[in-house]
């Protein structure tokens, strides 16, 4: 729960630190303690730079470098049944082993060429799933896995056709990231192995398969459907999905597929889409991808959306009616550039996708919409950094996690996103936006398709910034961003004069000088009626919870994230008015980000925990594996 508006500015304030002359006198201390820090953080941790600690493959040995998918969705057993042939490149010559990542799958049988070689599973770990050892013969550099998954696979989410927007045919959606790909397919499911991919995916014939590949608008709906993904990609941007989809152009590059229901909002929602990749493409380089195309999911979706190339996956969650949270889109199209042409190696890297794709997310919103939308942008994400700096424990605050013998969706919070891209943010202004723009493209064309370390990024830096600019930047500071928890004296701040009329809406009607009915919010746009709801009070009286209500209707608002907020502030304050719409909103939407502090905050009193437990059990049917694991300790 934020602050209220004084408190978050106190926060800020605090994030920005010191003053401008503070921080100069700062970083001439810092200049000559690089190999102090660059000691500290050595003696702190003993991890293996470039191990993934979430796989227990074996690419280091034997690489896999194609897969090959023959998958027959059977929705009556809720299973992908079929084959996944590997092509493998040998790393170490005299190495006859291939260790796969798998996650509740049964195989059948391993093949190379048209003989059956010896395989099996070792010993399970509750995080990382059971390794498929197999037996590879000196000259075969393919091996077949005979599979199907379980009705249960992480990966994977099969709704019923009540469940779908259409409610006459079932839908099945993956979702790989982080490590959720060994739950569908056997490989080496590390974001550093990367690999091409083709697939030939069996549906009934009245539902279409789409995949993070080249999709066919035009293609024919008969229940056999053929992809290519040509580019190497990590293992946790194969996705599929299958339903009653239909397909609408927004441009010549961009198009989105939904169900029917929801196909022209979406068009309309998004139709700048084109806009945004011809605007990046100027500054950042080339789209490397083909086409960019976007597919609407039920609500159930855990995320906001997932990057899969080609065809992101978007929650309907965004579409508001007033273009207001198209941020989504702009983020997910950045990471065509930062996270899918460059990718982390591992998750403890995870910063240097998100960091830098929320960094490139601000700057499309700025191309599109303008300085102030911008400005706005970077306001809210400030707060959203402060509040989860307020909350996570010290080494959940540093860039570069030590993730070690934890689950890896563990990684994902406000910290690689927007503590990565306020440090970049500071780069830019040390160094001046049109140079900075000129690093990123450089950036993004010396690592393609590449898969780096956070160590390889600050070797780049050594190379290129450190050294054109060593007036302007310290390496020492450099790394204090990414091993220590917070946030340095000094870094940038945000302001919008947009959210000084909201700041005084507040103090007027806090102190009693003005009535909610008297706030002249005529012009006010979605980020003041955010930053509204965001920074009140964290304890208010049910009077004055009913007053804003009666006069804005917060209970009923439709806007996903306003509500949330709202609803948030219901449940500190027992103002059961709202509970309704707080049932309705749990048992309805899947999107972790939005129903998760919820649940948290009802399971703080018995009264809550049993109206959550009530919820949840309705709503679960509809969840999201991920959503389900992630909520139900706050229902137990």
């Amino acid at each position: 729960m934020k602050k209220q508006i004084l408190a978050s500015l106190v926060v800020l304030l605090a994030l920005a630190g010191c003053s401008k002359n503070e921080h100069s006198e700062t970083l001439t201390t810092q200049s000559s303690e690089t190999a102090k820090v660059e000691k500290q953080k050595s003696a702190k941790t003993d991890i293996q730079v470039g191990k993934d600690y979430h796989s227990l493959s074996n690419p280091d040995e034997m690489k896999v470098t194609h897969v090959s998918l023959d998958l027959t969705v059977d929705f009556e057993r809720k299973v992908l049944a079929g084959t996944a042939e590997l092509t493998l490149e040998k790393i170490k010559a005299d190495v006859k082993r291939l260790i796969l990542d798998t996650r509740d799958l049964t195989m059948t049988a391993v093949t190379a060429g048209d003989k059956k070689v010896p395989f099996s599973l070792l010993e399970e770990d509750p995080y990382l799933g059971t390794p498929l050892l197999v037996s590879v013969p000196k000259d075969v550099n393919k091996v077949t896995v005979a599979y199907e998954t379980s009705p249960d696979a992480s990966g994977v989410q099969w709704l019923t056709p009540q469940q779908t927007a259409g409610k006459q045919h079932p839908f099945l959606f993956t979702q790989a990231q982080a490590i959720h790909a060994r739950s569908f397919i056997p490989l080496q499911d590390t974001p550093k192995a990367r690999v091409t991919y083709d697939a030939v995916i069996r549906t009934p014939k009245e539902l279409l398969a789409v995949m993070s590949a080249a999709n066919d608008p035009d293609t024919e709906r008969d229940g056999v459907y053929e992809f290519n993904m040509p580019q190497p990609i990590p293992s946790y941007l194969i996705a599929l999905a299958v339903g009653d989809l239909q397909f609408q152009s927004m441009g010549e590059r961009t198009g989105v597929y939904a169900e029917a229901s929801w196909l022209a909002r979406a068009a309309a929602e998004f139709e700048d889409t084109e806009n945004m990749l011809i605007e990046t493409e100027k500054r950042y380089g080339e789209y490397s991808w083909g086409r960019y195309d976007l597919l609407i999911l039920p609500p159930s979706f855990p995320f906001g959306g997932m990057e899969n190339p080609r065809l992101s996956f978007i929650t309907p969650t965004v579409i508001a009616g007033d273009k207001s949270l198209v941020a989504l889109i702009a983020h997910e199209l950045a990471h065509s550039w930062s996270g899918n042409t460059i990718t982390n190696a591992t998750w403890r890297d995870l910063w240097l996708n998100e960091g830098f794709t929320t960094y490139l997310t601000y700057r499309i919103m700025e191309f599109i919409y303008g300085t102030d939308r911008y400005n706005m942008e970077l306001v809210l994400g400030a707060q959203d950094l402060a509040a989860d700096i307020a909350e996570l424990p010290e080494k959940d605050q540093i860039l570069a996690i030590d993730l070690r013998g934890r689950d890896a969706d563990d990684v994902f919070s406000n910290i690689p996103y927007e503590k990565g891209a306020l440090f970049l943010r500071e780069l830019e202004d040390k160094i001046g936006r049109d140079n900075f723009d000129q690093f990123l493209l450089n950036y993004f064309e010396h690592f393609a398709f590449q898969s780096i370390t956070t160590e390889q990024f600050i070797t780049y830096l050594d190379e290129t910034l450190l050294a054109q600019y060593p007036q302007q930047l310290d390496k020492a500071r450099i790394l204090k961003w990414i091993f220590e928890p917070g946030i340095p004296a000094g870094a940038p701040t945000a302001s919008s004069d947009a959210f000084t009329v909201v700041d005084n809406a507040h103090k007027a009607w806090l102190s009693g000088e003005e009535k909610a009915a008297d706030i002249n919010t005529a012009n006010w746009n979605y980020h003041q009626w955010k930053y509204f709801v965001d920074n009140l009070p964290e304890t208010m009286t049910v009077e004055q919870m009913s007053e804003l209500d009666a006069v804005f209707n917060f209970t009923g608002y439709q806007n996903n994230e306003i509500a949330h907020s709202w609803l948030l502030h219901a449940i500190n304050n027992d103002y059961k008015v709202a509970w309704d719409r707080l049932y309705d909103y749990l048992t309805t939407i899947g999107r972790n980000k939005l129903v998760k502090p919820l649940y948290a905050a009802l399971s703080k009193t018995p009264e809550g925990k049993a109206f959550a437990k009530k919820a949840f059990d309705v709503a679960k049917v509809g969840y999201h594996p991920l959503t389900i694991s992630a909520n139900e300790g706050y229902v137990q």
